[in-house]
């Protein structure tokens, strides 16, 4: 199974067009917040399911949830922002509590920033589709999920 993972569009419809002009074979959409509306038109554009949770900047007026466990290619995937585990500093809260979800791959934002490490948990921060602080160039991913294997990520830097 492919799936897409993209966070911090913060409002850019236009990121979320590029998102999906360069990865158009993705089967299930993870967007982990900031915005939701973003993820809500993804959705629609992309005709495919979108998992969203929500992030700091969806703060109070969010009916998403803070986090959630998919459940996809034989994996479950932790997906929150990522801001109410102190990811500025570090990923270990969040994977402690991944691994207490039962989780071997956690996908997060907030921080902007490319970031992928593998381990007990398969940790996963797509960047920034819209406004990135690693690079110039905004930023998602898409992995190949399959039973009993390591996701085959690709990183994907944007020209906006």
């Amino acid at each position: 199974m492919r799936i897409g993972i993209v966070s911090d569009t913060h409002g850019n419809t236009g990121a979320v067009e590029a998102v999906l002009e360069m990865a158009p074979e993705v089967e299930l959409w993870l967007h982990a917040g900031d915005f939701v509306d973003d993820a809500r038109y993804l959705e629609m554009r992309s005709n495919t399911g979108v998992v969203k949770v929500a992030g700091n900047g969806d703060w109070p007026r969010s009916d998403a949830p803070d986090e959630i466990v998919v459940e996809a290619g034989g994996h479950r995937i932790f997906l929150t922002h990522g801001h109410t585990y102190g990811v500025n500093y570090g990923t270990e809260q969040l994977e402690e509590a991944a691994g207490e979800a039962g989780c071997d791959i956690a996908v997060y934002g907030h921080t902007h920033k490319l970031d992928r490490r593998s381990g007990k948990v398969c940790i996963l921060n797509p960047g920034s589709a819209s406004r990135p602080r690693d690079e110039m160039r905004p930023s998602f991913m898409t992995a190949e999920l399959l039973p009993g294997k390591e996701p085959e990520v690709k990183e994907y830097r944007m020209e906006i």
